[in-house]
């Protein structure tokens, strides 16, 4: 799970969207196993985006099927209840989404990105708004899909989360990036035993150094 990090305006959503090709860059390329990326290549991708795209007035298990059909999954309908199960939607599957609340909304959001079983997830702000408990079921889900080796790459304002939940994170400032790898490394080794332990700097300490 890698942490995409930094202020309000610093291009994390911008630079989500030129991945998944919402978005052209001025310059240089995106590249996937080698691959630079086009349309083959991104439709292997689930993608959260901060907007949220929803049919309001579809039902949750129809939406997700019709979603994981557009994908090609071969069996649309379980690839859709499977998610529903997980997500713990199962009592709300017929609702239509403008009948959900915004946590349960978020969890349709994310079973549509995971319903043709993406071998890469890009999450913008995927724990906007949520209540502790949908913030442990949607780490959860995150946290073991990542488990079977798809990266996951989320942003997210929660350092605290962020530093939980990630293996590494990148902080970005006006476009570009001014740290990035695992927190341990940007932390760096501590001189005394009494640092270590006691006085080892949080990412939120990092964030605000590496953003002055």
């Amino acid at each position: 799970m890698f942490g995409f990090v930094g202020p309000n305006g610093a291009g994390k959503t911008t630079t989500m969207r030129i991945v998944m090709g919402v978005l052209e860059p001025d310059a240089g390329e995106v590249r996937w196993g080698g691959e630079r990326l086009d349309f083959g290549v991104r439709r292997r991708f689930g993608y959260m985006p901060e907007e949220r795209g929803l049919y309001p007035k579809m039902g949750v298990r129809s939406q997700l099927t019709y979603l994981a059909s557009l994908h090609g999954v071969d069996a649309p309908e379980a690839s859709a209840d499977r998610w529903i199960a997980r997500l713990g939607l199962a009592e709300r599957a017929d609702d239509r989404v403008e009948e959900l609340s915004l946590g349960n909304q978020q969890r349709v959001q994310l079973a549509a990105a995971l319903v043709h079983e993406p071998e890469v997830l890009v999450l913008d702000e995927p724990f906007s708004g949520l209540d502790p408990v949908g913030v442990d079921v949607l780490s959860g889900v995150l946290g073991d899909y990542a488990a079977t080796g798809v990266p996951v790459v989320f942003s997210s304002h929660q350092l605290d989360l962020v530093e939980r939940l990630c293996e590494a994170v990148a902080i970005i400032k006006d476009g570009r990036l001014v740290a990035s790898g695992t927190v341990e490394d940007l932390r760096g080794p501590g001189t005394k035993v009494v640092r270590e332990v006691i006085e080892r700097p949080t990412l939120a300490d990092l964030f605000r150094e590496a953003i002055k």
